[in-house]
């Protein structure tokens, strides 16, 4: 006979510890989404001005946003305990099949399905689909609780994925399989270069400045002073970084996403329906697979979450600024920020059912706001 858990006395007190951006995340972030856009709506020349300066092909405020919101979180990763996850078989090709078939897969069926008459927006659409995420689901994932070693490998495999197949899986998606099925075709060609810049930029940065802060800095007082003392001041930032991304991101495109509401709704449609199947596919998979709750978790996300900087950069370098597979990449984050912060509550809840005897699984008032500061 199976015991039930004991309920979770101590949870208020937890949940009354936590500072009020914490508490209150979904809050902010959708307050943040609404400042960009108000911001994007009404100061003229805000979004060329923002624009004005790159890294790569995003804009410079963006990239130190998601610098500042990815290194704190890759300073946490233990590096000596990676070699458990690269050792994980069942998990490393669960991920490179969510991530490199499933995914991109679901993403041409829903966009075909779904925007059988809007070429522009389904074009887009599919660019998305092929970029996989190697930044902000770092975030997703440590606000569920996931394995955060495992995080870094699965996001370092897609980096090198993301620059060897990106292109080839474009003029497969794109041209060969509507070929295939007697479907229109679209010709486009994407820079291997932009595509490299921004792995190197947007993980490679903060990877290596969270290495040598964690090496040098387990160095010179332990471990136990590094996680006790050093963490919980830097950790903070992670969501800072965030918070100011999402601002300036909507900012940038607060215009053109308000001012076709009906076009932004369709393009919303097939992304909200990827998100959930994918995160479900991917949670499902690792429960069949006897992966625990953290691997599990860290596998949904990476397979969930796309890398819009990469899919608006090229979309814009290709087609135009101003392009309807642009707007598709800006719908993006739109839907994709809400949706898996929805989904970080959903794996919180699912863990406690699934993986009743787990102990990665945090309990009821646990997650959101520990897991950033643990």
């Amino acid at each position: 006979m199976t015991t039930a858990p004991a309920p979770d006395v101590a949870a208020p007190a937890v949940l009354a510890k936590l500072s009020r951006l914490d508490r209150f995340l979904p809050v902010w972030i959708i307050a943040a989404m609404a400042v960009g856009l108000l911001l994007g709506r009404v100061v003229p020349g805000l979004s060329k001005g923002l624009d004005a300066v790159k890294v790569g092909s995003v804009s410079l405020p963006i990239a130190i946003g998601l610098l500042v919101m990815m290194y704190p979180v890759l300073a946490k990763v233990r590096y000596n305990e990676t070699r458990r996850v690269t050792g994980d078989k069942r998990l490393l090709i669960a991920s490179v099949v969510m991530n490199w078939i499933v995914g991109p897969a679901l993403m041409f069926t829903l966009a075909w399905l779904l925007l059988p008459d809007l070429p522009e927006y389904r074009t887009g659409l599919i660019i998305v689909g092929l970029a996989r995420c190697i930044a902000m689901v770092m975030i997703w994932n440590e606000l569920a609780c996931g394995d955060r070693e495992a995080a870094a490998v699965l996001v370092a495999i897609n980096s090198v994925f993301q620059v060897l197949a990106f292109g080839a899986l474009g003029w497969f998606y794109l041209q060969v399989l509507p070929g295939w099925l007697g479907l229109a075709t679209t010709s486009a060609g994407f820079s291997v270069g932009a595509i490299t810049v921004s792995v190197l930029v947007f993980l490679g940065i903060p990877l290596v400045a969270g290495f040598l802060t964690r090496t040098l800095g387990e160095k010179r007082k332990g471990r136990a002073y590094y996680e006790s003392t050093v963490l919980p001041k830097i950790g903070p930032w992670a969501l800072y970084g965030l918070l100011f991304t999402i601002v300036v991101l909507f900012a940038l495109q607060g215009n053109q996403i308000t001012s076709r509401p009906w076009d932004v709704a369709r393009i919303a449609l097939p992304l909200i329906v990827y998100f959930v199947i994918t995160f479900g596919v991917g949670f499902g998979l690792g429960r069949r697979l006897g992966l625990g709750y953290a691997k599990t978790a860290t596998l949904a996300f990476t397979a969930a979450g796309n890398n819009f900087e990469l899919a608006i950069a090229v979309a814009i370098g290709t087609f135009g600024v101003t392009s309807g597979q642009a707007l598709a990449g800006v719908v993006g984050p739109l839907i994709e920020v809400p949706a898996l912060v929805a989904l970080v509550y959903v794996a919180l809840w699912a863990g406690r059912r699934l993986f009743p005897d787990d102990p990665a699984v945090p309990a009821t008032g646990r997650g959101i706001g520990t897991a950033v500061k643990s």
